[in-house]
């Protein structure tokens, strides 16, 4: 699949390297089959407000901000502060990094704040927050007819198909309740996508 899709970036590929040297837990790095698929849904969409709820070291940024208009500008959003020094290293190498404003904090507590409504919205944070921040966009106002969410990890290494999944397992359970919310609720239809750990396609009706 690799070989026969179009070739991964030259600084993307440095990214993940750098990634894998330099943080705990590099798997979550979109890579290059799912950043290729996420530039190429942002180049159909043609989105000029994006949000990512969950920067890490930055990879699926640049690849919002690639496939993104010229004038388009993506909001992304890391808890954690000790990431922003690889973020603001690649961000300033690309050609795409005039596209992105980095918050820091719970993207419970900025996204409210700055005050926009988005064409298209990547979930990629705290998996027990995925209906947290599902209310808070569609019941706040955030996203609009047209709009669409992407959300990551929806298969959660297979977890979600458990039969009895423990109550202690907080992040499969939120992501199990966050899948029933989206199939549940008339304002939206949505697919559920099995690259690489599972992204859930949701358009707002």
């Amino acid at each position: 699949m690799r070989n026969l899709s179009s070739p991964e970036d030259a600084l993307l590929a440095e990214l993940e390297s750098e990634s894998n040297q330099r943080v705990v837990q590099p798997q979550m790095v979109s890579g290059h089959l799912q950043g290729k698929f996420l530039e190429m849904l942002t180049r159909m969409i043609a989105p000029r407000r994006v949000l990512e709820i969950g920067t890490f070291t930055g990879y699926a940024t640049l690849c919002f901000a690639a496939g993104m208009p010229e004038d388009g500008v993506i909001d992304t959003i890391e808890i954690e502060d000790e990431l922003e020094g690889i973020q603001g290293e690649f961000f300033a190498r690309s050609p795409y990094g005039h596209k992105i404003r980095r918050h820091t904090g719970s993207a419970l507590d900025v996204v409210p704040t700055l005050g926009e409504c988005y064409d298209l919205v990547f979930i990629d944070g705290n998996k027990r927050e995925y209906p947290d921040y599902y209310r808070m966009l569609l019941d706040g106002g955030l996203v609009h007819s047209g709009s669409y969410i992407l959300a990551d990890n929806i298969l959660w290494y297979g977890k979600v198909a458990a039969e009895n999944i423990k109550s202690s397992d907080v992040q499969t359970l939120g992501i199990v309740e966050f899948n029933k919310m989206v199939h549940d609720d008339p304002r939206v239809e949505s697919v559920i996508v099995p690259i690489r750990d599972g992204i859930n396609l949701i358009r707002v009706l």
